[in-house]
């Protein structure tokens, strides 16, 4: 046997098992809900059902479709904004200027929300931001007679609570692609007389974009289908598109128009990385 031959055979009996694991827990849910959103009536309805178009029209023929969209949107946008500019300076720390065991200890800070259940997480938000809450006593403690500070119901506790959910994807991401720049270009930049600012712009900034680019997808994907964080969080100024299809699945049992919707939220999604993916090879191939 050829060695090459027998390095691809090893490749394959190495990573057949899991891609085979995730071609079956990933594409088989989607070919089912694909052909669910093509039926004109719930499998849990005794009928036999048949082809239709009619789910997908009706994202396009009721109004209130297009506003769901468009917050669902923004707040991926918003979300991915402040984890990026709260996550990159913190990766940035924890790469080039934290050593030893403070940097192990701050990594188990980093990880511990993981340790912790989502709704546990997103319930605790609600002692937080409600009235009376600690962030409305600390302010009636240091300023006595102010405002109450509600921020239960609102759309900024709907971000703080995704920002605290996905922020450490961020630092992740970013922490490795940090890492893996060699001190020695930064060094380099230095010496020949680059300000920390130019050597950051030139030389630590486009290195470091894949992690950036990286953290963002992991980020902005699923926000923008969420449902737990706007309905606990956000109540009626927090509706999304994503609440909208849980609605489907497990309120009104209309399992088609929910896959519909779900694989409309994919296509705005690809849409997007596809706009955008010109301007981030571009920017990598400068890097």
């Amino acid at each position: 046997m050829l060695p090459t031959t027998r390095t691809r055979l090893a490749i394959l009996t190495l990573t057949g098992p899991a891609y085979l694991w995730l071609a079956l827990t990933i594409f088989l849910p989607l070919a089912a809900m694909l052909a669910l959103s093509f039926l004109d009536k719930s499998p849990l309805v005794p009928k036999p059902a048949s082809f239709t178009l009619d789910n997908y029209g009706a994202y396009f023929a009721k109004s209130f479709y297009w506003p769901l969209t468009r917050w669902s949107i923004e707040l991926g946008l918003w979300v991915t904004f402040f984890c990026l500019a709260i996550g990159y300076p913190a990766a940035y720390a924890l790469a080039k200027k934290v050593k030893g065991r403070w940097r192990e200890a701050i990594f188990l800070l980093i990880v511990l929300p993981f340790w912790s259940n989502a709704l546990v997480r997103i319930f605790s938000w609600t002692m937080v931001l409600r009235p009376n809450g600690i962030i409305d006593l600390g302010v009636q403690s240091i300023f006595p007679g102010a405002p109450t500070v509600d921020l239960l119901f609102t759309y900024p506790a709907v971000v703080i609570g995704l920002v605290h959910s996905y922020l450490p994807y961020m630092i992740l991401t970013c922490y490795i692609a940090l890492q893996a720049i060699d001190d020695s270009l930064i060094e380099a930049g230095r010496s020949l007389g680059a300000t920390k600012f130019t050597t950051f712009r030139r030389v630590v900034l486009p290195l470091s974009l894949p992690g950036i680019v990286s953290g963002a997808a992991l980020i902005f994907v699923p926000v923008i289908g969420s449902f737990m964080e706007p309905r606990i969080l956000g109540g009626t100024k927090g509706a999304t598109l994503g609440m909208n299809i849980e609605e489907q699945f497990t309120v009104t049992a209309n399992w088609p128009l929910g896959s519909a919707l779900s694989f409309v939220l994919l296509a705005i999604v690809l849409i997007i990385f596809g706009i955008l993916y010109p301007f981030l090879r571009r920017s990598g191939g400068n890097a």
